[in-house]
């Protein structure tokens, strides 16, 4: 299978502070990679370095590209960046919000047409968004803005999706309408993603292949049983979790210090 991206030697500094340190990762096209790792491992910087957004070291190719040699333009066709704290423009509507992901494909000064409202209208739906259509979106909710920004990136139908904490405003069932349409666009093979989650066990529910940071550095990587274990999950965030299997799924619960409640007296 192709190489969707390729990362050499990649690094980060901000401010005389290293990130990211000699970063080497491959990700093959169709397949969905979660990065996971303690809070500051360098999980948000790695995804920005991937998109473009921030300076790094070495060498990160797309499609076979170097990122570094391709216009913002040509980049945006290739790879959409959902961050976690998005820039959203006031005084827009959510219809023409997730339109704006539609740029990249237009050529200088053309107009969006019957297509592009049509990939827009069809994205909407998708993620429970059509009713809001009109609505301006400074008027949303925190998980209704989430679904919009998604939106706007699937609307860029670029072969890659960077999703920074993709579910972290969401309810449970919006996580779960979000992460099951981004798992039918990998499996259809037209998407490669790449996220960062917090909540272990979705990122092992639904990622081929996860990938642990801790202070700026790959520290382990592969199957989410192999990735999420008691023993890796103490030494690299410091957590007391159980760690079991239901289903071939793997799910990660904490191990809390918490005195079992009375039980209420039987009354007669």
């Amino acid at each position: 299978m192709s190489l969707a991206l390729s990362l050499r030697g990649v690094g980060v500094s901000v401010k005389g502070a290293r990130l990211l340190s000699d970063v080497d990762l491959e990700i093959s096209q169709g397949e969905w990679l979660s990065i996971v790792g303690p809070n500051g491992a360098g999980k948000s910087t790695l995804l920005r370095a991937i998109a473009g957004v921030v300076g790094s070291v070495g060498s990160i190719e797309l499609g076979g590209q170097s990122v570094a040699a391709m216009s913002v333009r040509d980049r945006a066709r290739r790879v959409s960046w959902v961050p976690q704290t998005p820039i959203v423009p006031p005084g827009i509507t959510v219809f023409d919000y997730v339109l704006l992901g539609r740029t990249p494909h237009l050529h200088p000064l053309a107009r969006e047409g019957r297509r592009d409202h049509e990939i827009v209208t069809e994205v909407l739906d998708e993620l429970d968004l059509g009713r809001l259509a009109g609505r301006m979106v400074e008027t949303l909710s925190g998980g209704e803005l989430q679904r919009a920004v998604i939106g706007r990136a699937l609307a860029q139908q670029a072969p890659v999706i960077l999703l920074d904490e993709p579910t972290s405003a969401l309810d449970l069932g919006h996580q779960q309408e979000v992460l099951s349409l981004l798992e039918r666009l990998r499996q259809s093979g037209e998407r490669t993603i790449v996220t960062t989650m917090h909540d272990l066990t979705l990122a092992g529910a639904f990622a081929d292949r996860l990938v642990m940071l801790a202070c700026g550095e790959i520290v382990v990587e592969g199957r989410a049983a192999d990735v999420l274990t008691e023993d890796n999950l103490q030494k690299f965030y410091g957590a007391r979790v159980r760690v079991s299997r239901e289903h071939g799924q793997v799910l990660v619960t904490p191990k809390l210090d918490v005195a079992p409640r009375p039980t209420d007296p039987i009354q007669p």
